[in-house]
């Protein structure tokens, strides 16, 4: 998506250690008229698919998974960092490392919010090494729902997501709006 692309261009930063900063597009400032474009360009990915919810981790996920709920027509359902009071019930909990903290951080979904038989997309700002795409989708596996695909804004290609999915079991589409091939020198090479 090339208006995403001139954006993280402009605006992106190479922070070291695999790090971009795009606080400005997606991690603290939302563009919502980008985040809209993003949100159709994401939905029009999976055309073809039937699609009955959307999955997101919280914080930065909620974004593009709005949008591409609001175009889509259906719920969007974001897993928690910390349990709140107000969730009672059973839950689905599974861990992911957070690139931007250094340490892993729980994910979790109150099981209502998941019902057997869906078809859910996952959505999620960032695809580096794979570990929360998958850790949504062993939810989604968990309801007894099917993840049917995953969607990114951004794909840090060389940390090899796509791969982590695959040798984990998740062989569905997955689409990125923009691809980072290397971040090498202080530098941010996109495809």
């Amino acid at each position: 998506m090339q208006a995403l692309k001139d954006r993280i261009a402009a605006e992106g930063r190479n922070l070291g250690n695999g790090i971009l900063k795009v606080d400005s597009i997606l991690n603290h400032q939302i563009d919502p008229v980008l985040m809209m474009q993003m949100g159709e360009e994401m939905a029009a990915r999976f055309t073809g698919h039937k699609i009955d919810r959307i999955l997101t981790a919280e914080i930065s996920g909620i974004g593009p998974a709005i949008a591409t709920g609001f175009v889509l027509k259906v719920p969007v359902v974001y897993a928690r960092k910390i349990k709140p009071i107000t969730m009672s019930g059973p839950v689905f909990l599974e861990t992911a490392p957070s690139h931007t903290k250094g340490v892993n951080v729980s994910l979790l979904v109150a099981a209502e919010f998941l019902h057997e038989g869906e078809n859910v997309l996952i959505i999620d700002d960032f695809l580096a090494s794979g570990k929360t795409l998958a850790a949504l989708a062993r939810m989604v596996v968990s309801a007894k729902a099917n993840p049917i695909g995953a969607g990114c804004v951004i794909e840090k290609s060389f940390e090899d997501g796509r791969d982590y999915m695959v040798r984990n079991g998740f062989n569905f589409q997955i689409e990125s709006l923009a691809t980072i091939t290397s971040m090498d020198d202080g530098k941010i090479v996109l495809a």
